[in-house]
């Protein structure tokens, strides 16, 4: 297995986690401010991740 696919297959599962944590914090927001910075710094930083991890994981060629 290649280290890049390794490599982007960490950076997916960490963005699912992320993704999976703010839905979580979502569900049982009460609107306070410091209850929406960590929606988006959360959700964020999963998505970036989940992006990244899927192209890297998609872009990179096998080599045998």
């Amino acid at each position: 297995m290649n280290l890049k696919r390794t490599f982007g297959f960490v950076l997916t599962i960490l963005g699912i986690v992320g993704l999976i944590y703010a839905a979580v914090l979502f569900s049982g927001t009460q609107g306070s401010e410091s209850d929406i910075k960590g929606l988006i710094i959360y959700g964020v930083l999963g998505a970036i991740f989940f992006i990244s991890g899927i192209g890297l994981v998609k872009n990179t060629k096998d080599e045998a």
